[in-house]
C-alpha cells in the first residue's frame, strides 16, 4: 500500500513537500513516480525516480521547481514543490512499478497506486 501525505492549501509562490510511504512492502526495488489530476483534465505524469535514485525525470511544466528524492531506509519518496502556482492545483498520486518510466511515456500505467493527496494553490 502506498500512502501520500503533505498536501494542503498554499499561496502562489509557496512550497510544499509531498511524501509517499509504503506499507507492507519495500520500495527498494521499485521506481516511484508522481502523477497529478486536476478537475476536468487528464492525468499528468509529474516526475519519476529510479529504484536506486540515480535517474530522475520531470514534466516540462515542473522542471526547475519540483524535486523528487527517495530515502529507502525510511521506505519513503518525496516530492519537493517550490514556486507553486494555481496551475499546480490537483490531486497528486504516487505510483510504484518495478520498471523505471519517464513522464513522456503517457501510455505507461504503473502497477501500484496511492489514494492521492490534494494540493491547492490559491491566494
Amino acid at each position: 500500500q502506498l500512502v501520500e501525505s503533505g498536501g494542503g492549501l498554499v499561496q502562489p509562490g509557496g512550497s510544499l513537500r509531498l511524501s509517499c510511504a509504503a506499507s507492507g512492502f519495500t520500495l527498494d526495488y521499485y521506481a516511484i513516480g508522481w502523477f497529478r489530476q486536476a478537475p476536468g483534465k487528464e492525468r499528468e505524469g509529474v516526475s519519476c525516480i529510479s529504484s536506486s535514485g540515480g535517474s530522475t525525470n520531470y514534466a516540462d511544466s515542473v522542471k526547475g521547481r519540483f524535486t523528487i528524492s527517495r530515502d529507502n531506509a525510511k521506505n519513503t519518496v518525496y516530492l519537493q514543490m517550490n514556486d507553486l502556482n494555481p496551475e499546480d492545483t490537483a490531486v497528486y498520486y504516487c505510483a510504484a512499478d518495478p520498471v523505471y518510466w519517464t513522464t513522456s511515456d503517457t501510455w505507461y500505467v504503473p502497477e501500484y497506486w496511492g489514494q492521492g493527496t490534494q494540493v491547492t494553490v490559491s491566494s
